[in-house]
């Protein structure tokens, strides 16, 4: 089932954000990292290749396949919610920017060859094929349609093989010069998401008997989906307020050691409100679903950063939460995609 906003289906909003937002992520990519071509040492041609073609190339093949699989993209997003039960409701934004970061990051710009070249010799298929409706199972592809497949199926070839031989530097520039640095700031924004969303449960729990998931709530109280506007207002607010004082702290504008205080109180809560959760929805509903591993992974994270004063550990714990959480996201999407009709 679709969500809708104002009239606004949800998926279909992301598959179009996705079309604008993964061209343009290329030609970024491209423009920061210091790329060179093997063959020639001429500062002109290396501008057009590397900061031009290469990223326009890519660009249009993800466009292309994004088109291509709007569709099967968008039905796979609007089931994507029902395959995440590991996943509490109220976390699944939390969890979900992280994946997000994760994909821009990392996963699209080291697959972007591989999409290029399978795009560029389906659009020289379509293109040689677009005419022909009686298509049976056993029928054969013309020699003409193969041969203009490797034609076009060149072009991308040959921007990869351009950089290949630096390719590698991507993944370090991408992990030394965006993520590492970035990654800081990625704690702060998680931390102060988490423990806003954390107080807000502890309110609903304690409103709605025991309940702190909306969708679990709604289960049990179908009539009241209209609930729950001032919490996430207040929930709105706090992770603003959180968001501002922690970068300050950060970058040592202001002294808000108070910031530690709120984070420990976000990690007692969510251990209280999953256990009470659990509890009060198994007496309620043998079927109510506990989302234990979800809120596991979640206590790990935030706990990272309050319980262990050992650097290293809790630096271990937090980044790997957060990479754990979304390499479940994204195997997840990418099983619904391939599975999707």
């Amino acid at each position: 089932m679709s969500k809708e906003v104002k009239g606004l289906i949800i998926s279909r909003l992301i598959v179009l954000i996705l079309i604008v937002m993964v061209p343009l992520s290329t030609f970024l990519i491209y423009d920061l990292v210091d790329f060179s071509l093997w063959y020639s040492t001429d500062p002109v041609l290396n501008f057009w290749m590397i900061k031009i073609i290469i990223p326009l190339v890519y660009g249009i093949s993800w466009v292309f396949f994004l088109i291509l699989f709007a569709n099967r993209l968008a039905n796979s997003l609007d089931s994507f919610s029902e395959k995440i039960d590991v996943v509490p409701s109220r976390m699944k934004f939390f969890y979900g920017i992280n994946a997000i970061y994760l994909l821009f990051i990392f996963i699209f710009p080291l697959i972007t060859p591989i999409i290029s070249i399978l795009s560029f010799a389906s659009f020289a298929w379509r293109l040689s094929t677009y005419k022909r409706e009686d298509w049976e199972e056993d029928t054969s592809v013309s020699f003409f349609t193969k041969f203009l497949m490797v034609i076009f199926a060149i072009v991308p070839i040959f921007c990869t093989i351009s950089i290949i031989h630096q390719y590698l530097n991507l993944s370090f520039f991408l992990w030394n010069e965006i993520w590492i640095k970035i990654l800081p700031y990625l704690f702060i924004f998680s931390y102060s998401l988490f423990t806003a969303l954390a107080i807000g449960s502890l309110f609903i729990l304690f409103s709605n008997n025991g309940i702190s998931d909306y969708e679990q709530f709604y289960t049990f109280n179908p009539s009241k989906k209209q609930k729950f506007w001032k919490v996430k207002f207040l929930e709105l607010f706090l992770f603003g307020l959180f968001l501002y004082m922690d970068v300050n702290r950060y970058l040592g504008l202001y002294n808000y050691d108070i910031m530690d205080v709120f984070y420990f109180a976000g990690f007692v809560i969510i251990i209280f409100t999953s256990i009470v959760n659990y509890v009060a929805g198994k007496s309620k509903n043998k079927g109510f679903k506990g989302h234990f591993l979800g809120y596991l992974v979640a206590i790990v994270f935030i706990g990272s950063n309050v319980v262990f004063s050992n650097a290293e550990i809790s630096e271990f714990l937090r980044v790997w939460s957060l990479i754990l959480t979304a390499i479940i996201y994204i195997f997840i999407l990418v099983y619904t995609f391939l599975t999707s009709e």
